[in-house]
Order: C-alpha cells, then sequence, then structure tokens
C-alpha cells in the first residue's frame, strides 16, 4: 500500500470523488510513483483503506481503463498499462466542419494551450448523430472536452440543440466542459463558454457601418435554405432589425441565380463563399465595379476575403481559441462574448 500513500481528495470538493482519485492516481503515475506494470489494489482494499464505496473506487477504475492508463487481467487484477502522455492534461477537440475560419480558432487554441497539453481533433460534419457516437466512444477519457456544437437542420424551428446531442454534452461533467461558438445550449453550471451572439453581433456590425450602407438604394442578405443550421435564422433577425430600424429597402435572397438581377447602388451580405463567388462572377460578367456600383459585405473573415479586398462582418476565430486557452490554463469559469466587427474594405 506505499504507492497510494500521496493520494490526495476530499469529500467537500466540489469535483465528483471518483473523479479526484482517478486524477490523484493519474499525477502518482506521471511523477513516477506509480510505475510501468505495477499493480494497483483491489477494489475492495481500497474502499476499505480509503473508507469509500466500492461504486466509488469501480467508477474511478473505470475512468482509467477507458484512457488505457490501467489495465485488468481476468484473475490477477488490475496493472499499470500506459505512462507515456499521461503527465500531460488530454483534451478532445470537435469541430463541427472543417472550414478556414473553424481552422484557425483550433490552431490559435494549439499555440496558446501549451506544451503541457495534449490535444485530439475530431470532425463530425454538423451531424448530430455522429458528434453524439464520438462523444460516447471517448466519454471519460479526456480531461477536457472543447465542443463547437452546430448542428444542421432543414427547418427554422429547430433553433434548439435537443435530444441525444444535447444529452450526450449534458453528460460530460462540467469542470471539463468547454463550449465554442455557439450559446443556444443555455447549459448551467460552472462551464467555459466563448460564443457569438450571432443576431445582435450583424445588427451591431451593420450599425457600426451605417455611414458606408446609407449609400445604397437596397440591401441584399444572401443567406442559404433546405438543410442549414439554426443561427441562420438569427442572422437573418439581426438583419432584418437593422434594415426596419434604419428604414432600409431590403431583400432576403437563399442564393445567388446565374441570371440574378444586379442593379446598381445594390449591397449584398453574403453568408456562403459559394454565393460569394457566384456573385463576383456575375459582377465581372456585368463588367460592374465592386464598391462603387455594386457593394459586397462577406460573413466570417478568410485570407482570400483580405487579398481581394472583400469588407466582412466577422468573429475574432483567432482571439476565440485564446480566450479558450488562457481559462483552461488558468482554470478560469464563465461564459464570455468573443469580438465581432465590420472589416471595411474597398468592396464597400
Amino acid at each position: 500500500m506505499n504507492l497510494l500513500k500521496d493520494l490526495k481528495f476530499k469529500k467537500s470538493n466540489k469535483t465528483p470523488l471518483y473523479l479526484q482519485i482517478a486524477n490523484s492516481l493519474t499525477y502518482n503515475i506521471s511523477k513516477g510513483s506509480i510505475k510501468m506494470n505495477e499493480k494497483l489494489p483491489s477494489i475492495n482494499v481500497f474502499s476499505k483503506e480509503y473508507k469509500v464505496s466500492r461504486d466509488t473506487v469501480e467508477k474511478a477504475y473505470n475512468v482509467l481503463k477507458d484512457k488505457k492508463i490501467i489495465i485488468g487481467i481476468k484473475g490477477k487484477g488490475v496493472y499499470i498499462n500506459r505512462t507515456k502522455l499521461i503527465s500531460k492534461i488530454n483534451i478532445l477537440f470537435l469541430v463541427n466542419k472543417l472550414s478556414t475560419y473553424k481552422l484557425e480558432t483550433y490552431h490559435s487554441f494549439l499555440k496558446n494551450i501549451g506544451n503541457e497539453y495534449h490535444t485530439d481533433f475530431e470532425i463530425y460534419n454538423s451531424e448530430k448523430s455522429f458528434c453524439v457516437n464520438l462523444m460516447e466512444k471517448n466519454k471519460m477519457r479526456y480531461d477536457y472536452y472543447v465542443i463547437i456544437p452546430h448542428f444542421k437542420c432543414t427547418n427554422v424551428n429547430q433553433i434548439n440543440i435537443k435530444n441525444d446531442a444535447l444529452k450526450a454534452i449534458t453528460s460530460i461533467p462540467r469542470e471539463k466542459l468547454v463550449l465554442m461558438d455557439n450559446n443556444e445550449l443555455t447549459i448551467d453550471g460552472d462551464i467555459i463558454e466563448i460564443y457569438q451572439d450571432f443576431e445582435n453581433d450583424i445588427y451591431n456590425a451593420l450599425k457600426n457601418g451605417l455611414k458606408k450602407t446609407a449609400n445604397y438604394k437596397r440591401l441584399n442578405l444572401v443567406i442559404p435554405e433546405g438543410k442549414t443550421y439554426p443561427y441562420f435564422h438569427k442572422i437573418r433577425r439581426g438583419f432584418i432589425k437593422f434594415c426596419n430600424e434604419h428604414l432600409f429597402n431590403f431583400k432576403i435572397l437563399n442564393k445567388i441565380q446565374e441570371d440574378e438581377s444586379i442593379n446598381s447602388r445594390q449591397l449584398f451580405i453574403t453568408i456562403s463563399d459559394d454565393d460569394l463567388v457566384k456573385l463576383l462572377d456575375i459582377i465581372k460578367t456585368k463588367r460592374l465595379t465592386i464598391g462603387q456600383d455594386v457593394g459586397i459585405i462577406s460573413y466570417n473573415e478568410t485570407p482570400f476575403k483580405r487579398l481581394l479586398d472583400i469588407a466582412v462582418i466577422s468573429t475574432d476565430f483567432e482571439k476565440m481559441g485564446e480566450t479558450a486557452a488562457d481559462m483552461i490554463i488558468n482554470n478560469k469559469k464563465g461564459k464570455i462574448k468573443n469580438p465581432f466587427t465590420l472589416i471595411d474594405r474597398n468592396s464597400i
């Protein structure tokens, strides 16, 4: 029993007792107090020695088994199976899609989190079932779960994340949960959340650019229909609110058609990069001048928009990753609204 002398846990601590035991064992293994292939006390012995329930010890051992740190050998007991990497804090980073801006957030997170942390990266393609499977598969294996929870929906009534996806996310202990980009879940408790406020963000960004948008006769929001995302509905509401309050003539388009009627002094706000490319092609064909005849604002900053000098309304994706890393490192909790702005360029 000497190898367990340095175990530290308290029943009064907010962290569940089984997690405290698992974390304390992990710490002892990482610093070399418990060696590779060394045998751990049985559940009964541990329970008696430390005056905790058998169920608590079993749950703690199961956490370590899921992380492949220990292994149970039938008829012989439980042994240390892995010592590499466990000295690091392990993070699962789940993103809904592989896009330029999501990668910018991820790379910023890696840059700021430091070498003491090990991060695995997974993509669930905005599908609820795939996300649920990934979380179930990796349940209890990580110290933190960083999730960007955006799921496809077929109509605007599906504006909340429900059922299996929400259950899977809320099954993660609050102290391990980091939500990014989306504040629809309204999960209680002390968690880390860095979010966009889609409705008010677009409203305030357009309001800040009012001197330029006032030069246009009509504002057009190009926002995809069909299998989209709930936050599209919020962007639409924020746009309509801005136009109504400032007496703009406006139109909402589901996509840019090849024969799209584009007249002088119209401003187009594109959400999809595909629609942005189509719009640029039509403007070029009609020999119109961007920023003079026609205005363009695109949603979400990317390098090619900077190169093309296209104005954007965008959150700061690099800042989002930086903030998440800082809160994990410094054990901070709370909900932080990520910066959002209009980046003025010559396309308006």
